[in-house]
């Protein structure tokens, strides 16, 4: 905590005590620099951070949706589950870290499917297919011939 009087990042806290209410904490601070003393007071962040999905709607961001997407798509797939919560932990300090605590169902989804790539592809199929919405086979063939052709430049350069 910044000192008002002075600007100094270090103080100490004096005293805490809960508001009547239960909604805040009131804390007395002492600067380690200039002595003095100011209030300040804790409250619960409460404006939710906030999903925007591809017909215009917004809803509150859940993880639990993100983990539940992510288990379908690894389905029967050797990816750990520890692998699926890192990549929910990633998703989520992505969209906490938004300035105006929104992002899009498109930044998330592409998120996803560029780290899904890294970790199994038929569960990058998987996923991108529901999430891209393919609506026939050609895009489906389309999708697996750009990972096909990835996987072959990835493959000659590590023979070079």
């Amino acid at each position: 905590m910044k000192c008002p009087y002075c600007g100094f990042g270090q103080d100490r806290v004096i005293d805490s005590r809960e508001s009547r209410e239960a909604d805040s904490i009131r804390r007395r601070r002492e600067c380690e620099k200039c002595n003095r003393r100011f209030t300040t007071y804790e409250r619960i962040d409460e404006i939710p951070y906030m999903v925007a999905k591809k017909d215009g709607r917004r809803e509150k961001f859940e993880r639990r949706k993100v983990l539940e997407g992510l288990m379908r798509s690894c389905q029967k797939r050797p990816v750990s589950a520890v692998k699926l919560e890192q990549l929910v932990d990633e998703v989520e300090a992505f969209v906490t870290e938004s300035t105006e605590r929104e992002r899009t169902t498109a930044e998330i989804g592409e998120l996803l499917m560029d780290r899904l790539k890294g970790l199994d592809t038929v569960s990058y199929i998987r996923f991108a297919s529901v999430y891209r919405d393919f609506k026939d086979v050609r895009e489906f063939k389309e999708e697996l011939e750009q990972l096909l052709t990835h996987h072959g430049d990835k493959a000659k350069k590590s023979r070079v």
